[in-house]
């Protein structure tokens, strides 16, 4: 059983990763305004803006997806530590 809920902390830690790399990569590309762009934002702001509050950008640089798939990394990976524990 814990493997299982461990592999299925791994699947949503790597859902949650491609979500944001994609999310940024159609930022480059689709105006704002565009149906697949908004929900992708819909999908990922709620996880980004916590992190733009503490960190605003920087010479017009938006870190905030960085340190969103690192923390996404790092959250993942104790977690399943933990469930592997058990």
């Amino acid at each position: 059983m814990t493997g299982y809920l461990a592999s299925l902390i791994n699947l949503l830690t790597n859902a949650l990763t491609l979500l944001v790399i994609v999310d940024v990569l159609i930022s480059y590309f689709l105006p704002p305004y565009h149906a697949s762009r908004e929900m992708l934002d819909r999908l990922v702001e709620p996880f980004l803006n916590p992190i733009r509050r503490l960190v605003p950008p920087a010479g017009g640089i938006d870190f905030s997806p960085m340190i969103l798939l690192i923390a996404i990394q790092v959250v993942g990976q104790v977690l399943i530590r933990i469930v592997l524990s058990l």
